[in-house]
């Protein structure tokens, strides 16, 4: 049944009715989502509880989802796709990662959307909430999900939450991030495990009970609360602290996934215009996620749900994005869907498209499996940043688990690096801040790759539309030598003026969650941990500076060495270790003489560039062969060159 109605609530135009290019005006609606799916029927039959959830009388599992739908007022300017973002944690990035704005909080304020590239090409845009957690506040799309069910009450068992903090605290939420939590069946329960180590693949030590309770601090005193921990001597910054303890909540977080495949194919396939909204108004429909979003994408697509109750293509083009090799936590009992826990359920084999075998479990499996088996699967380009590659996981998306092949890619899928870029787009000036507040050693990478976004958009539609094949895929592998060790870079950066460089590196490792993890359920908490996957990483020139991906132009002629990784700052603990997702800029010295006074291997910046009007020029040359190849849309090279002139007047008068 999918989608049984869509409530509308309000209705107006988008900033006011501006204008967006050729497309002209846009109008926003807002409103809400009812969802009922058949627990029976063999499309869904992987989602983890489905069938333990209560039904309505027609024997359906019922939901609801938030939803916000935008489309061009003069339906003959729109481009016929359906553009739609896998909400992130409740929020909006499409404009921040398209336009490099700040998340989208909500659409009425004309900084969050920037340039609205997508809707000046005349995307229908839509989100719909899918995640259980997320606090219905400040803009943010939440669903809400049935409970799982035994024997006619809520389901019962462990859950393990895991904390890194950045500062010192005394107490900590039973929830990951700013989540609705899972709270502990009894405060006083002998059997609640609190851990801590030093680092992510560290051994665990116990504290011990009588040193920590289920308590928060109310006007100067301890309380008990069901969804807190206080710790005596409070935690520390810079420690990775896991709590396993027993909550009766289960919701059935399954089920986001198959909002998001039916609200997709409801918007593209439902004719009656009193339902739809876009009724007979969709050719295509693209689907983008970003981080956490795009591991939804590629769980989403291994778990073969592209396929609609109806048998219907759900998705024709794909783009998860910075999502590595991961998947997450969206499909199983006690899920935390914004979890990035390194020894969890984000980085589990199969991790390559194509099926290949661990040769130390001997399983046999591949991400596109089931849809190569049912003939849905939709085009797909990958794209990650070097940060994926420097958190372990990135590589085992097309290396094998032992690290010593390259995996062919389907002709379906393209893959690009955007080679010395962090997780997100970066920005000047120059700070040792990331958005989140936590700090580096290194001022934050400064590359903004948004312009490859862009481009990378566009070769989708051609590609899903026309046929035309998109350019090549571009990234690094181990027959060129592009692909290698961590450690052996080490000597390259350790000559850089500081010599910092990671003395511990995040690699996954085979985990074992006990015997009914096949059934989404984890018997073991935290998971027995096996031998490690092989991690590798991109390999960089005598400057630092990545080889293999798509270079920017201001890598191409570079004024730094920007890497994917950033030791994290003193203040927030643990120094000798990465900040997850950020990466770093290492600026050349401006002059010969700062250099040799620093003594930096590296030629200065007047050492390469004689003046900026050649710096200029070798840029405009590096922006329009970018072009040239399909990278770069050549709309956007002046906007790259003008942006990279910005940073030569910067950096020739940093320090």
């Amino acid at each position: 049944m999918a989608v049984t109605r869509l409530d509308i609530t309000s209705r107006e135009p988008l900033l006011g009715g501006k204008a967006f290019g050729a497309t002209g005006a846009y109008e926003v609606l807002h409103g809400s989502v009812t969802f009922a799916a058949d627990p029976t029927h063999p499309c869904q039959q992987g989602i983890t509880d489905i069938a333990n959830a209560a039904r309505n009388r027609a024997g359906q599992v019922e939901w609801w989802a938030d939803f916000t739908l935008l489309q061009p007022v003069t339906p003959s300017r729109s481009n016929r796709r359906l553009f739609f973002e896998v909400i992130n944690r409740g929020r909006v990035r499409t404009f921040a990662r398209f336009d490099h704005v700040a998340d989208t909080p909500n659409l009425s304020d004309p900084n969050y959307l920037g340039e609205a590239f997508v809707l000046q090409q005349g995307y229908t845009m839509a989100w719909c909430g899918w995640q259980w957690d997320v606090m219905r506040m400040d803009g943010l799309y939440g669903a809400g999900m049935p409970q799982t069910l035994e024997n006619g009450t809520q389901a019962s068992g462990p859950v393990l939450c895991q904390w890194w903090p950045q500062t010192t605290t005394p107490s900590l939420v039973l929830a990951d991030r700013m989540h609705q939590p899972y709270p502990t069946i009894d405060v006083d329960d002998p059997q609640a495990v609190l851990t801590v180590r030093d680092a992510e693949n560290a051994p665990r030590q116990v504290i011990p009970r009588e040193q920590w309770s289920f308590a928060r601090v109310t006007r100067g005193e301890a309380v008990p609360a069901t969804t807190s921990v206080l710790l005596e001597g409070a935690f520390r910054a810079g420690k990775i602290y896991e709590c396993v303890y027993r909550t009766r909540n289960a919701p059935v977080a399954g089920l986001g996934l198959l909002a998001v495949r039916d609200v997709v194919s409801y918007l593209k396939y439902e004719t009656d215009a009193q339902r739809n909204p876009c009724a007979g108004g969709l050719e295509y429909a693209y689907g983008f996620g970003a981080s956490q979003s795009g591991r939804f994408l590629r769980h989403f697509l291994y778990l073969g749900l592209n396929r609609d109750e109806a048998d219907r293509q759900v998705f024709d083009g794909l783009m998860p994005h910075v999502a590595g090799a991961q998947r997450g936590e969206f499909n199983r009992r006690f899920a935390q869907p914004s979890s990035t826990a390194l020894q969890g359920p984000n980085t589990v084999f199969p991790f390559t498209d194509a099926e290949q075998v661990d040769p130390v479990t001997d399983q046999r499996d591949g991400l596109l499996r089931r849809l190569n088996s049912s003939g849905h699967c939709p085009k797909i380009l990958y794209t990650n940043s070097s940060a994926e590659y420097w958190r372990g996981d990135a590589a085992l998306g097309h290396i094998s688990v032992d690290g010593r092949t390259d995996v062919a890619l389907p002709d379906t899928v393209r893959l690009y690096l955007f080679a010395s870029t962090q997780h997100t787009p970066g920005k000047l000036p120059l700070t040792d801040r990331a958005g989140d507040g936590t700090r580096g050693q290194q001022p934050m990478n400064s590359l903004d790759y948004s312009p490859l976004l862009r481009a990378a958009l566009v070769n989708l539609d051609r590609w899903v539309s026309h046929n035309t094949p998109p350019p090549p895929s571009c990234y690094p592998r181990l027959a060129d030598g592009t692909a290698v060790p961590p450690e052996q870079l080490a000597p390259v950066f350790q000559a850089l003026p500081g010599g910092k460089f990671p003395s511990l590196f995040p690699q996954p490792h085979r985990l074992d969650f006990g015997a009914t993890w096949d059934q989404g359920i984890a018997a073991v908490l935290p998971p027995h941990v096996g031998e490690p996957y092989a991690m590798l990483v991109p390999a960089v020139d005598a400057d630092g500076n990545e080889i293999a991906g798509i270079r920017l132009p201001e890598l191409s002629v570079p004024l730094a060495t920007y890497t994917g990784w950033n030791l994290r700052h003193p203040a927030h603990g643990a120094p000798d270790q990465s900040l997850r997702m950020q990466g770093s800029t290492i600026c050349f010295a401006p002059t010969a003489s700062a250099r040799e006074q620093s003594g930096d291997p590296r030629l200065a910046i007047a050492e390469r560039y004689a003046s900026p009007e050649q710096y200029r020029a070798l840029v405009q040359q590096a922006a329009a062969a970018l072009s040239a190849q399909g990278y770069l849309l050549a709309a956007d090279v002046d906007a790259v060159v003008q942006r990279a002139m910005r940073r030569y007047e910067a950096f020739m008068t940093q320090g």
